[in-house]
């Protein structure tokens, strides 16, 4: 995907980005490649498959959600910022709260936020089973989202206790969605969510498939979850 190209898709999705904006995807990518030297961030590096793969990607949430409408995003284990800090750029008005493992992540999307002059973003140094139990943060986003982190009643647990009441979780996710979703149904209802809308579509150029499960937190997730760092990925519910 060209540049051409990237902003013809997002147009089609009355998605239009000004020149400041496709000015920090530009130096998104061009730092994405420069800190990929010297730590493992991604295996896609060539420009056109960032810009499709990785940016695209990360945006194609909000063709099925309006992002426009809420304030406050948590992203679990952004890794190199996807899909939060591309949503970022184009929703400006996001305050972006970033949870990651690792702490080289978090030194990368520091200097990522600073040079791209972004403003509300937030990055938190640990893993999510932790971050779901801080008061600080338990049940106080809009929306809390991840992409390519764990199968969906893994995610469920570390994602769900952040979610404000009425708030939405927004799995991305490629495909075997619908599979995984019927794994997490019990996940999803102990821990307070419901099923909102599963989507597939198939990103331009490569038709490769893609799923977006968006389910809404109806009820308070119980104080136990998410359980000890680890639990979950061992015993999912």
């Amino acid at each position: 995907m060209n540049i051409e190209e990237f902003i013809t898709e997002l147009n089609a999705q009355n998605i239009e980005l000004n020149e400041y904006q496709l000015d920090q995807f530009d130096k998104y990518y061009n730092l994405l490649v420069e800190w990929n030297k010297k730590m493992n961030l991604t295996a896609i590096t060539e420009k056109e498959d960032v810009y499709l793969k990785h940016f695209f990607d990360s945006i194609s949430s909000s063709f099925h959600f309006d992002f426009t409408q809420v304030e406050s995003v948590c992203d679990v284990g952004a890794g190199a910022g996807f899909p939060s800090i591309p949503l970022k750029i184009c929703y400006p008005h996001l305050s972006i709260t970033i949870v990651d493992s690792l702490n080289k992540r978090i030194t990368f999307l520091e200097n990522l936020a600073n040079e791209l002059n972004l403003d509300n973003v937030n990055f938190v140094h640990s893993r999510a089973e932790d971050f779901g139990q801080n008061k600080e943060h338990r049940e106080m986003y809009d929306v809390v989202t991840a992409r390519a982190v764990a199968r969906t009643n893994v995610l469920s647990e570390y994602c769900l206790p952040l979610c404000k009441i009425k708030g939405n979780f927004i799995a991305m996710k490629g495909a075997l969605a619908s599979e995984e979703l019927q794994e997490a149904n019990k996940a999803i209802t102990t821990l307070g969510g419901k099923l909102k809308k599963e989507l597939t579509f198939n990103l331009p150029l490569e038709n490769s498939e893609r799923s977006i499960i968006i389910i809404e937190k109806i009820k308070t997730t119980p104080k136990k979850y998410p359980r000890k760092p680890g639990t979950p990925q061992k015993l999912p519910l």
